[in-house]
């Protein structure tokens, strides 16, 4: 089968996607729970994230919040995470809070 994604030193296809312009977000891990001012595209289907503090994530709308009670992202890792598609609900945020003390997470959009 042909594709048009970069392939390893077997031939098997690698899932690549690239940044989009203009779709870079950060968000302050504090206290209270906050999410990013700008909502995520609605072409987007992948957003990668990273975290330079331990933080509590949750996706969803304009009005997300995040909890303790949410799923937990640890410091240092870059993660690419499905925000939705053609058949599934879209979230348009990612609402963080932090565990112990301040920080950012940056999220990038993907194509």
């Amino acid at each position: 089968m042909s594709t048009l994604l970069p392939q390893d030193s077997d031939n098997n296809p690698i899932p690549a996607l690239r940044l989009k312009g203009s779709a870079a977000h950060t968000i302050s891990a504090g206290a209270s729970s906050a999410r990013n001012t700008t909502a995520f595209d609605a072409d987007t289907r992948v957003v990668s994230v990273f975290a330079d503090v331990p933080v509590y994530i949750n996706f969803g709308g304009s009005t997300v919040t995040a909890t303790t009670s949410d799923h937990y992202f640890p410091a240092g890792v870059y993660y690419d995470i499905a925000i939705g598609g053609d058949r599934t609900g879209h979230n348009t945020h990612l609402a963080i809070l932090r565990v112990g003390t301040d920080g950012s997470v940056y999220i990038s959009e993907k194509e």
